[in-house]
């Protein structure tokens, strides 16, 4: 079990996560309640990069019996950290979200709320293409370098807009900071702090998912479009694949 507080409300339960050993911070999103439904288990998963995977974290993704696995980063990420993931026969569907580099959202010393709202508003097709990938096979896991913010945005759309309680899309999101190990978040901000000393923001992109930045990003989302299934209809998204996307995703209780 990777964790035992939910960030936002100690009172919910959290969930036993997948033991994937090399694989930072995957998770099922099965689950989560939705009205008088509830996420499936098996069909979506979500993490970080795979590229530290050893032999028997080989073994346990390829028992997750992935379909399909939705790499969100950029060429040179994948280029630097190519994921391990040679012997299963697994589609691997490229749809690099950012369209500047991760190092220019440092530089440029961007909060999360800017971050988030410039991803929603300039890779609307990347994020529908991702959701599309979800709709098109099961099981499915959706991973970018940390599986933090390209990872957690889409994967806040998707589960929104399939018809999950935002409050338990926002804690979904939440948990993310509680699954980085300290080592890598000490690590990392050394290094960002040596090339960005004055950065303000520098913590909060590399190692935090607060719940009051999703919970802003899914309100601006409402506030614009309607909803989130509406933010993705406006991009193409038919709302076959919405009915879809919640045929595959959601089950009654």
């Amino acid at each position: 079990m990777n964790d035992t507080v939910d960030p936002v409300d100690p009172a919910v339960p959290v969930p036993v996560d997948p033991i994937v050993s090399g694989a930072v911070n995957l998770r099922d999103v099965g689950g989560l309640p939705a009205g008088a439904a509830v996420t499936r288990h098996g069909v979506l998963f979500r993490s970080g990069n795979l590229a530290q995977l050893d032999e028997p974290g080989v073994t346990a993704l390829g028992a997750l019996r992935l379909r399909r696995i939705i790499d969100l980063r950029a060429d040179d990420e994948v280029a630097h950290a190519p994921s391990r993931v040679d012997g299963l026969e697994i589609v691997t569907q490229r749809v690099p979200l950012f369209l500047g580099s991760v190092e220019s959202f440092f530089a440029d010393d961007i909060s999360l709320d800017e971050m988030y709202r410039q991803l929603v508003d300039d890779s609307s097709a990347g994020v529908v293409d991702v959701v599309r990938g979800i709709v098109t096979d099961q099981p499915v896991l959706v991973h970018c370098t940390v599986g933090k913010d390209r990872t957690g945005v889409t994967v806040a759309l998707t589960l929104a807009a399939a018809g999950v309680d935002l409050d338990a899309v926002v804690r979904d999101y939440a948990r993310t900071e509680g699954l980085l190990p300290e080592w890598r978040n000490r690590r990392i901000l050394q290094m960002l702090r040596s090339m960005h000393p004055e950065a303000k923001h520098l913590e909060d992109l590399a190692t935090r998912s607060p719940a009051p930045v999703m919970q802003a990003l899914l309100d601006d989302v409402t506030a614009r479009y309607g909803s989130p299934a509406d933010y993705l209809r406006a991009h193409g998204f038919g709302d076959d694949e919405i009915a879809e996307l919640r045929r595959v995703l959601l089950r009654a209780v």
